[in-house]
């Protein structure tokens, strides 16, 4: 027997972003405990402020008083609450979502996010030093996992099992784009002796940051370049972080709804992420470092955000799109993160079938 299930636009716009929330907690939380592990001597203060240029938080950083320090990294990105793109504000917001989609989640689901977000509240001053914060990573990591694990094995499969997939993956994406970007640009610059040892430290570092160290020694060379790295994290088929198997389960999962669900509005997307997709695939890695990673990156995370608001625009409650995704902005390159919009009033009873009200959403 096949239940028909009724899924309300609201709640796969929760679900969508509580697996963002999510997924960018495990990312921060690796950035930070491969940044202290990797730290190159004479550019502690350049690896710390590269968190903040990866999420593109340099004004918000300077406006809370903070200065370009490990010390004051560290307590922006896990203990500042005020801060929108801190771990404890993910982690809240990831919780706030789930309150809502409290019927459509399992008991597992539920109690462990809420575990997860009390241990997140109880981390103090004291854990950000040393062995105790690469202790308190390694938690972070394995709370989302955990969260991960539990969800693949208890969450029903209709459509909001893949409205909350499309919202990891295209995380993910965005967030490897990022990673990459900024490490790249603070590795390149340096010349001789200086070259040398971040090619054999700092790349590992990138690596690790994208939880693809193991997979990529497998297949590398045993000396790997600028270009294999750069090709793995970008384009390997069988990479969980890479951008483009990224890009493409984004596009199965639309297919999805698309074919079993016959939610027809998937086609704008869909056709958002083919174009990603051949964007990531055109041109070989070699000439996209001769012509300027750092201005192919910024189209594909243009393009990732035009993928997110085609989603939102196709789905979602009463949908605008953030500041970062005005018109100017996007044509200007700005690649601040996205949040979920606070502002939206939700819509009665809109579901997402073929033909049902979702139809109707401008």
């Amino acid at each position: 027997m096949r239940f028909d299930t009724v899924l309300l636009s609201r709640d796969a716009e929760g679900l969508f972003w509580m697996a963002r929330y999510l997924e960018r907690v495990e990312n921060l939380a690796r950035l930070i405990d491969v940044t202290q592990s990797f730290e190159s001597p004479g550019y502690e203060t350049q690896a710390w402020f590269g968190l903040i240029q990866i999420n593109a938080d340099e004004k918000n950083f300077e406006a809370r008083g903070f200065s370009p320090d490990a010390l004051h990294v560290k307590r922006f990105y896990l203990l500042d609450k005020g801060n929108p793109t801190s771990i404890p504000a993910n982690i809240e917001d990831a919780r706030t979502n789930a309150r809502t989609l409290r019927p459509l989640m399992s008991t597992e689901m539920w109690r462990q996010i809420n575990v997860f977000h009390r241990f997140v509240g109880r981390i103090t001053a004291e854990d950000l030093e040393g062995d105790s914060l690469s202790r308190v990573c390694t938690a972070l990591k394995d709370g989302v996992q955990s969260h991960t694990g539990i969800t693949e094995g208890t969450l029903y499969r209709d459509q909001g099992w893949y409205f909350y997939h499309l919202g990891r993956v295209i995380e993910r994406a965005d967030q490897t784009t990022r990673m990459l970007d900024i490490k790249y640009t603070i590795i390149l610059p340096r010349e001789g002796e200086a070259k040398r040892v971040a090619e054999l430290t700092q790349w590992n570092a990138v690596l690790r940051a994208g939880a693809g160290y193991h997979a990529f020694k497998r297949h590398a060379r045993a000396v790997f370049s600028a270009e294999d790295v750069v090709d793995f994290l970008l384009r390997d088929p069988s990479s969980p972080r890479s951008v483009l198997l990224s890009v493409r389960r984004a596009e199965a999962y639309l297919e999805d709804l698309r074919r079993i669900y016959g939610l027809s509005r998937a086609n704008e997307p869909m056709e958002v992420a083919e174009y990603l997709r051949e964007i990531l695939t055109e041109r070989p890695t070699g000439h996209i470092l001769a012509t300027g990673l750092h201005e192919y990156l910024d189209v594909v995370q243009i393009h990732l955000q035009r993928l997110a608001a085609a989603i939102g625009r196709a789905f979602f409650r009463d949908w605008r799109p953030d500041d970062d995704l005005l018109p100017a902005d996007v044509l200007g390159g700005g690649t601040s993160s996205q949040s979920q919009s606070q502002g939206s009033a939700p819509l009665k009873n809109p579901d997402l079938r073929s033909g049902g009200k979702a139809e109707a959403l401008a």
